[in-house]
């Protein structure tokens, strides 16, 4: 992780910092998420980020590069990696990745009453922000954690994807189309694009 967080502090953009932790392991509660899916939220610069105005719930994000910030949205979490700089409160939403070590304690985090008993594919464990925190056992608990810190929730170096593709982020209602939104091109663990039902056109 430490060659990651070196590289968000050496890199300005938010976007660059997004695209960079694409094929990165996150690690953590027993389970191995390669990431598949980011969005990047640009702080202070960005109308869509919880940045935008500094609160007591975003201020984490103003703190040191390579921290998690978690929050809680309708009933689930949301990981994210904060990349500064510490004046912009910069920070890149994990949206999905793939189980590739732990899924039969992911599978067992992510069944419930819902699933009906039956059980779900294992490109569906961590498809989509509430579900890669719920198979990742990550919680507010693990609020402010050091991703470099391997002895925690951590992230280490991965292989690099061959193809990326962008696209607008998901459900947010301000700067609705700006294309910060990176995923693995073609990639079985991504989510589906959904576009907020009350967003402006930029």
């Amino acid at each position: 992780m430490e060659s990651l967080v070196l590289a968000m502090v050496s890199k300005p953009s938010v976007s660059a910092n997004a695209r960079d932790l694409l094929g990165s392991h996150l690690v953590g509660h027993g389970v191995t998420i390669r990431v598949t899916e980011v969005e990047a939220y640009g702080g202070s610069d960005d109308p869509a980020s919880h940045a935008f105005r500094r609160t007591p719930r975003s201020a984490i994000m103003f703190g040191p590069t390579g921290r998690l910030y978690v929050y809680r949205i309708h009933g689930h979490h949301c990981a994210n990696v904060v990349t500064g700089p510490t004046d912009q409160g910069a920070a890149v939403l994990i949206r999905a990745g793939e189980v590739i070590e732990g899924i039969d304690v992911a599978r067992e985090r992510r069944s419930s009453r819902r699933t009906d008993g039956r059980e779900i594919p294992t490109s569906a464990l961590a498809r989509g922000p509430g579900n890669l925190c719920r198979a990742a056992g990550i919680t507010m608990a693990d609020l402010d954690t050091d991703l470099a810190n391997p002895t925690s929730v951590h992230l280490s170096v991965g292989d690099a994807p061959t193809a990326v593709s962008v696209g607008p982020r998901v459900g947010v209602r301000h700067a609705a189309d700006v294309p910060w939104r990176f995923w693995v091109t073609d990639d079985p663990t991504v989510s589906a694009y959904r576009r907020h039902a009350h967003a402006a056109a930029d």
